[in-house]
């Protein structure tokens, strides 16, 4: 076996893709290094639910074949990556993170894997995840079958949920990209704790046959990666119709960098408390130079509020609703008490109780939420708020908790977004912006349905200007 250098294991798509072509070290090789490292390392971050390391080679060998003859399939081809655990591998355990599911096996993969698969893209292995993508609600970070996420900066610090091994797997490293899944910020929040570049497409953009439902209609999936521009290459690839996910919008999606729209012309909507008395302290500081650095793109910051609507009810309502209905037959079993956290299990068989008028009135509320939406994007182009207010929570934190409160008064902000931005569908690209008690804080730049492309200019130049997404976690 040729030694892999270890830069490989923080380079980009188009670094790797580069240094594949030139045949600096065969795709297999690259594929047995990320694989073996993911299997040693993936553990100690409680970030791996199965190593696919035999299978990764083979893939590997193959994409040598392919590359032998010149037989090219785009930049993703011989990239190691890794799965959320609700995404279905065929032959293989796909556990949900939940001990009721441990042992079950599709005779199927999800269509992104199909999609990844055919552009010769490497799995290296399935990521954990906290049960069930946080059904019912979870009150700590242990919610999950392979213990609580743990965030390569501080292994002490939570790597954020749902999406708990996808961003710590990039962060620490372990693969090139992942795939993770947001309800209701399971994306958002890891990335932001574990300093990674993460995309939330539009509602629909994705296809999600093959993962496990929690919200048939909240659920997308999205990339983790080392940039923006790694996210467009590879949402380029997942993205598209499918007949088989009902909520499939159609719609392809082509990662056109060379026709964005001048950052000149774009107005950003934000509100400065946001990142002010909103934010936790030690991470204001971070924030205003991000500020600065987001007018260095030559876009116009505009100060803006999000339409008033009661975002968590509303979400908290239409999500237990759709759960209790494709969870019933867990509860119903009795096999709902297996779950490792307590609140969640409540939160479960609760969800059986919601009202059908309540369920109904949070859709028809949902409606104008995006019809306020639409109106709110004639007057700026995209929206700008922190992540998450500061950085990641302790282990021992109850996740439940509501996290930092401002002072009594101080004025919404875009508070909610990450509720807002859920009901309505819209996509969003996070972005590393700086550092906190020396952990990862970020930005959440949000757009109109399918404006990707422009979230993902505005990234890119970001990006030009900082160096926050290359940052790596000491320990690794």
């Amino acid at each position: 076996m040729a030694t892999v250098p270890n830069d490989v294991f923080f380079a980009d798509i188009p670094e790797l893709n580069a240094r594949l072509k030139s045949k600096e070290f065969k795709a297999a090789d690259l594929a047995r290094a990320f694989a073996e490292r993911l299997a040693q390392l993936g553990p100690r971050y409680n970030a791996l639910a199965l190593p696919l390391q035999q299978e990764a080679y083979r893939k590997g060998k193959a994409v040598d074949q392919d590359l032998k003859i010149d037989r090219l399939r785009g930049p993703l081809q011989g990239i190691p990556y890794g799965v959320k655990d609700l995404l279905s591998y065929k032959g293989q355990p796909t556990t949900w993170g939940a001990r009721p599911y441990a042992g079950q096996v599709f005779d199927f993969n999800a269509t992104v894997v199909d999609k990844l698969d055919a552009v010769g893209a490497v799995l290296t292995g399935k990521l954990s995840m906290v049960e069930l993508a946080g059904g019912g609600g979870y009150r700590f970070a242990s919610a999950s079958l392979t213990g609580p996420g743990l965030n390569p900066w501080d292994r002490t610090r939570w790597s954020g949920g749902s999406s708990s091994g996808s961003a710590a797997a990039v962060a620490a490293g372990l693969v090139t990209f992942a795939i993770g899944s947001e309800t209701s910020g399971s994306i958002v929040t890891p990335a932001s704790y574990c300093g990674v570049t993460a995309l939330r497409p539009t509602y629909g953009l994705v296809s999600r046959h093959g993962a496990m439902a929690l919200s048939w209609t909240l659920d997308k999936l999205g990339p983790f990666a080392r940039s923006a521009e790694d996210c467009g290459r590879i949402l380029q690839v997942i993205a598209g119709g499918d007949g088989k996910d009902p909520g499939s919008a159609g719609t392809s999606f082509y990662y056109t960098p060379q026709y964005a729209r001048p950052l000149k012309d774009i107005k950003v909507g934000y509100a400065a408390v946001d990142f002010a008395d909103r934010a936790e302290e030690p991470a204001r500081a971070a924030f205003q130079t991000a500020i600065s650095a987001i007018r260095e793109t030559g876009v116009t910051l505009v100060e803006t509020r999000l339409p008033q609507f009661p975002y968590g009810p509303i979400l908290s309502a239409i999500l237990s609703a759709e759960q209790a209905s494709i969870f019933e037959p867990l509860i119903a079993s009795g096999k709902v008490d297996q779950l490792a956290d307590a609140a969640q299990i409540a939160g479960l068989k609760a969800s059986l109780e919601l009202p059908a008028k309540d369920y109904l009135k949070a859709m028809r509320l949902r409606r104008v939420i995006q019809e306020e939406f639409g109106k709110l994007f004639t007057q700026v182009d995209v929206l700008l708020a922190p992540g998450r207010p500061g950085p990641a929570s302790k282990l021992d934190q109850p996740v439940d908790r509501g996290g930092f409160q401002p002072p009594a008064g101080t004025p919404p902000g875009l508070q909610g977004i990450i509720q807002a931005g859920n009901l309505a569908g819209l996509p969003a690209l996070v972005l590393p912006c700086g550092f906190a008690d020396n952990l990862p804080v970020a930005l959440q730049v949000v757009g109109a349905p399918f404006s990707e492309n422009l979230l993902l200019a505005i990234g890119r130049e970001f990006q030009t200007h900082t160096d926050w997404h290359k940052k790596r976690p000491p320990s690794v």
